[in-house]
């Protein structure tokens, strides 16, 4: 099954490091959080990834193109010979990846229109490329199956932005941690789709996946969900993309559910 990610769009809310590269490709750690989550697939394995480019596309596509040499422990330049290239102790993942331009204002479900060719009449995932989770990707493909739906989204409850604080009258008494949101459920991003999923959306530039097709379907009885209780974090923000980086540094990232000496 192949792994469709939405990585077109510019970031609007993170500009302080998306003004020179798109979203996913702002990093985490050392590698960009589009990585990040292609590792998280992979680690299931699911190792085929066809990438929706948009805004600074160039840069994803550039990055793609020497990722082979940047694993790699060590390259020898021979210009003795005519600028020969060798390179020693490679170590890269097992993918496959495409890299499909749809647009550079195209919104979401209009992307993903234009992918088609490239998945072709098979069942896909399908996420965003700025959120991360410690979701179990096998579990979710399961829960898809079982519903015979055409298509699945995972549901997240996000914790509250902010403390809560106490009043009695116009007088605080108290305060309360942050808590979760008000219990209500969210779209996690991580969804599983038949191939039917595209003849709910338009070929217009214009198309929302979210507000269009997804809503189509439920209405239709056609869309299943898989609830996600554990971690689950957006980057959407520069505040949210520093608390990514401490986990990281700080070796406490639930996402990373790959093992270091995994490929």
């Amino acid at each position: 099954m192949k792994v469709v990610i939405l990585a077109g769009g510019r970031g609007t809310r993170i500009s302080e490091e998306s003004d020179l590269k798109p979203k996913p490709m702002v990093e985490i750690g050392e590698a960009p959080i589009l990585w990040h989550i292609m590792k998280i697939y992979s680690h299931y394995g699911y190792h085929e990834f066809v990438i929706c480019l948009g805004y600074k596309g160039y840069v994803i596509k550039e990055y793609f193109a020497n990722y082979f040499r940047h694993m790699s422990e060590a390259i020898t330049y021979d210009f003795t010979s005519g600028n020969t290239l060798e390179i020693h102790k490679n170590k890269v993942e097992p993918w496959k990846v495409t890299l499909v331009d749809t647009g550079l204002n195209t919104m979401t479900g209009s992307r993903i229109k234009r992918i088609e060719p490239y998945v072709g009449k098979k069942p896909f995932m399908l996420t965003y490329g700025d959120g991360l989770a410690d979701i179990d990707i096998n579990q979710l493909v399961l829960c898809h199956k079982k519903s015979r739906k055409l298509a699945t989204i995972s549901a997240v409850q996000p914790d509250g932005r902010f403390g809560r604080l106490e009043l009695d009258g116009d007088q605080v008494i108290g305060f309360t941690e942050k808590v979760k949101g008000d219990g209500g459920w969210i779209n996690g991003g991580f969804m599983v789709c038949q191939p039917e999923v595209f003849n709910y959306i338009q070929d217009k530039d214009t198309t929302i996946f979210e507000q269009g097709p997804l809503q189509d379907l439920a209405r239709e009885g056609e869309l299943n969900v898989y609830k996600h209780h554990s971690f689950w974090q957006p980057m959407d923000t520069l505040r949210e993309k520093i608390l990514l980086e401490e986990m990281w540094k700080n070796k406490k990232a639930p996402w990373k559910v790959w093992n270091d000496g995994q490929v």
